[in-house]
């Protein structure tokens, strides 16, 4: 949701480079092309402006360290007030739990904003950290909305209150009352929505705060809907207390303005963000990491926990001991592909990565989701004995093989140009004379690189 924010604030820093030190000067250029990329990404008049004068204040007159030019110094102070807007350091859990359990959850906001469906990521996210949530349909008023959340809850493989209850009063009471009998230590209360602020939604949640203390209210917002989620969240902050917020559809056609803006409008942290429509689709909010990512430094914490959560241990263990042994076969390039589709898209994989910045558009277009779909097609349509040994792929077989896959022969071709290269590259870093080579350079690069 940051791409075109992160776009313009590195052609923003360009104006420093070459310059000896920061001047009130320099400084205006640059702060000037940061905030029309902070307006440009919706973020809030005020929250901009703020925003600004800190990093003014902090940048004007600033001696650059030794090793470092002007524009990395700025790149510094901007990143850590970036930190600081989108709310500081992270805890180390997002969720307060109870020290006697049940914990309650209590998730509100609008109509349309997905409750229901982060109530059933959020169990999921619950269920890995060794938890037993309990989901609680309370929103009696939208049809199906009951038997929905029974549906979210059976796909995130959870259980769900059920109840001939017609009060989301006494349906949250009843709700944490059997969580304390079964043994559920957290509940989630997913409460009606409304598709505009009133009075009568505000007073209902009221009464359920009022009815089970929860632990948490947790603000769920559009992400698509900009300053009307910032609005949205001051409302409800005011009236019930909220403790945080989940954003929702970052994954959409979002300008991400709201996630600068909604800490300081509200002062409750920005707890979750949902990427897309799985139930896994859903992390922690870590300021830290999405401002390196804002300004190009990739987020590769990030990507290596979705690693480690979505990938299969024991297949890339397997994986790595045939590299070793150099018998990577096209079937093992199959797998491959599959294990990288499951973190996501390429563009957001790339964007985790550092220093990849401007040339990530390059890059996505040479590695798309649908070149990944295509060649994955044209492997498909080998036969396991073909995978096993590419030799055996005849001009025959490649007509047979582009049938079936809806590809031409020439990128069957290309597919197997890469593999072939690929093999080449394991073999060469398996041999004994590579890795002294490498040694080698790298003991006389020692002491010539700035890290």
């Amino acid at each position: 949701m940051f791409d075109s924010l992160s776009q313009k604030l590195s052609q923003a820093m360009k104006a420093l480079t070459g310059q000896s030190k920061l001047t009130e000067a320099n400084l205006e250029t640059v702060l000037r092309e940061v905030r029309m990329a902070l307006l440009e990404a919706d973020v809030h008049v005020a929250v901009a402006r703020t925003f600004l004068q800190r990093v003014k204040e902090k940048a004007l007159g600033q001696q650059v360290l030794q090793g470092l030019n002007p524009a990395q110094a700025f790149i510094d102070i901007v990143h850590r007030e970036l930190v600081e807007i989108m709310g500081g350091e992270a805890p180390e859990h997002p969720i307060a739990f109870a020290s006697k359990p049940p914990t309650v959850v209590m998730m509100v906001g609008l109509q349309g904003a997905g409750k229901t469906t982060t109530c059933g990521k959020l169990a999921v996210f619950l269920k890995k950290l060794g938890r037993s949530p309990l989901l609680v349909p309370a929103d009696v008023y939208r049809p199906a909305a009951i038997e929905q959340l029974h549906v979210v809850a059976k796909d995130a493989g959870v259980p769900s209150f059920r109840t001939e209850e017609k009060d989301p009063v006494a349906i949250c009471k009843a709700a944490v009352a059997e969580a304390k009998v079964k043994g559920r230590d957290v509940v989630v209360l997913d409460t009606a929505g409304r598709l505009h602020l009133d009075e009568a939604l505000m007073e209902e949640l009221a009464r359920i705060k009022a009815t089970v203390s929860p632990d948490e209210i947790l603000f769920v917002a559009d992400a698509m809907t900009g300053q009307d989620a910032v609005r949205s969240a001051t409302a409800f902050h005011e009236k019930l207390g909220t403790t945080g917020v989940v954003l929702t559809k970052t994954d959409g056609d979002t300008r991400g303005g709201a996630a600068f803006s909604i800490k300081q409008a509200t002062g409750t942290p920005l707890k979750f963000v949902g990427e897309g429509e799985k139930l896994e689709d859903f992390q922690r909010f870590h300021p830290d990491r999405m401002a390196q990512r804002i300004l190009g430094m990739g987020d590769v914490l990030t990507l290596i926990e979705q690693a480690k959560d979505k990938l299969d241990e024991k297949e890339a263990e397997v994986m790595a001991q045939r590299l070793a042994k150099n018998q990577f076969t096209l079937e093992d390039m199959r797998k491959q592909f599959q294990q990288v589709q499951k973190l996501g898209s390429m563009n957001k994989i790339l964007g985790m990565l550092p220093g990849v910045g401007q040339m990530k558009e390059q890059l996505a277009q040479v590695a798309t989701d649908k070149r990944l779909k295509h060649m994955e097609a044209i492997l498909n349509s080998m036969t396991p004995r073909e995978r096993a040994n590419h030799n055996l792929l005849d001009a025959k077989r490649k007509r047979r093989i582009a049938a079936g896959s809806g590809r031409p022969v020439s990128e069957i071709n290309q597919l197997l140009k890469q593999y072939v290269e690929a093999k080449k590259l394991m073999g060469q870093m398996n041999d004994p004379r590579f890795m002294s080579r490498m040694q080698r350079m790298a003991g006389a690069m020692k002491g010539k690189l700035p890290f």
